[in-house]
């Protein structure tokens, strides 16, 4: 099972009131129905959200939908849920505030006007045309597809009054409005009241952000790791050039401890350096001290390469 079938599952085990029923009823109907005059029909693929448009159209209206259960076996084996409403059509298209004009479904806007009828609006319509992908093995995206750009920009407009930052794109011909930010994705589930979705995205995106802490921390040391090898090999060449040309007498003796050291260990870093120098001699000397003893061996071999 899905993260996405299991969250709307949950969803559907929620108790509502009867404002929320006729929000989210009204948002299921608005997108995710095929309207007639005297009929309408309603296909689901989730038999959580079947039984609950059937439970919530019984709740609110005195009729008995028509159910239809398909087997399908094509590409994979799955059961499309059929609801068929044929009684008091026009009555309640006019309750759910969803007109019926010419075959053209549009919605009063109005009657949303309170957070609680948002929310459960917000939440029928992703029941029925949203997903939200596995955070386990993929990054957090969840999303609503509409096959109307008006219907995508509308539930663009509710979710931000709610204060959430969605996009809209077009796709195959669909309009999608998604989320990517792992914090909205995890109030939406907050606000759909789902904690045992929430609590498992949560568990999951805080092993994720460790993680991907630690990765960063690991490539940080390889990367540091990898400055001082290059920089002790640049070094190294330094006072060989200096030995070369007899130039070491030249230098004072802490700096030719500084070189000894710097043969001895050529991939320590200047703080692993200093800490070695201090255990094994009595040369007390800090990380600032070895850069001012190497730059003292570049100038040299830089002045004597320019006298050449």
């Amino acid at each position: 099972m899905t993260f996405s079938t299991k969250l709307k599952e949950e969803i559907c085990n929620k108790d509502l009131t009867r404002t929320e029923i006729f929000s989210e009823l009204s948002s299921i109907l608005r997108y995710d129905s095929f309207i007639e005059q005297d009929k309408i029909t309603i296909t689901s693929e989730n038999g959580s959200v079947a039984r609950r448009i059937y439970k919530d159209l019984k709740s609110l209206f005195p009729i008995t939908p028509h159910v239809i259960v398909r087997n399908q076996k094509r590409l994979r084996a799955k059961q499309i849920y059929i609801i068929e409403v044929k009684e008091q059509v026009e009555s309640i298209l006019n309750k759910l505030n969803i007109l019926n004009q010419k075959k053209k479904v549009s919605m009063k806007r109005e009657y949303l006007d309170t957070p609680e009828e948002m929310v459960a609006f917000v939440r029928g319509a992703f029941l029925v045309t949203g997903s939200i992908s596995d955070p386990k093995t993929s990054g957090y995206h969840l999303e609503y597809v509409f096959s109307k750009e008006d219907d995508a920009l509308f539930m663009q407009s509710l979710l931000k009054e709610m204060k959430f930052e969605s996009k809209v794109t077009e796709r195959n011909n669909k309009y999608m409005i998604y989320l990517k930010s792992a914090e909205e994705i995890s109030d939406m589930l907050r606000m759909f009241e789902a904690p045992n979705s929430l609590f498992a995205f949560e568990d999951i995106r805080i092993y994720r952000d460790h993680k991907n802490m630690v990765n960063r921390l690991n490539n940080c040391d390889i990367a540091n790791q990898q400055k001082s090898t290059e920089t002790g090999l640049k070094q190294i060449e330094e006072i060989n050039y200096l030995k070369e040309y007899n130039l070491i007498d030249l230098l004072d003796e802490k700096t030719q401890i500084v070189m000894e050291y710097r043969l001895k260990y050529p991939e320590s870093s200047f703080q692993e350096l200093s800490t070695i120098i201090g255990t094994e001699t009595e040369y007390k000397i800090g990380k600032s001290g070895i850069n001012h003893h190497f730059i003292k061996i570049k100038k040299l071999v830089e002045q004597h390469k320019n006298k050449k």
